[in-house]
């Protein structure tokens, strides 16, 4: 039992990443899912799909993303909110990531989004990962 699932997402990636495996398989959960949906909207992953398995819980089968060289699209994907030490922030405190070039995705009310899209709504809450 992962006490984190989010972290062991995050580090699966990463992992599979610097092996050049073309797909990574995570344990299904919905944070796990808003996580991935965000970042195949931003374009670091190819897609992702659920995997039915013996555990109700199901799998998630992510696609990863490679440039024509064979780099990963994810250079870096860190963990900031962790269990132990909770980061929340207000709107206008929300990071940039490389002066906006990479970014930062935030559990909010509405949802799962990236740091633009809660300063485009106006919405605060914790920060999840960073990612470029």
């Amino acid at each position: 039992m992962h006490s984190d699932p989010i972290a062991d997402m995050l580090t699966r990636i990463r992992n599979a990443a610097k092996a050049g495996q073309s797909r990574v398989m995570i344990k299904a959960s919905k944070i796990c899912r808003g996580v991935a949906q965000v970042l195949q909207q931003e374009g670091y992953i190819i897609g992702f799909d659920k995997i039915d398995d013996a555990c109700k819980q199901g799998l998630l089968r992510v696609e990863l993303k490679y440039a024509l060289d064979g780099t990963p699209a994810i250079i870096e994907i860190k963990r900031i909110s962790k269990t132990g030490r909770r980061v929340y922030s207000p709107v206008d405190k929300v990071p940039y990531v490389m002066n906006g070039m990479g970014i930062a995705i935030v559990s909010t009310n509405k949802g799962i989004m990236t740091d633009s899209q809660c300063r485009k709504e106006n919405v605060s809450g914790e920060i999840l990962c960073t990612v470029s």
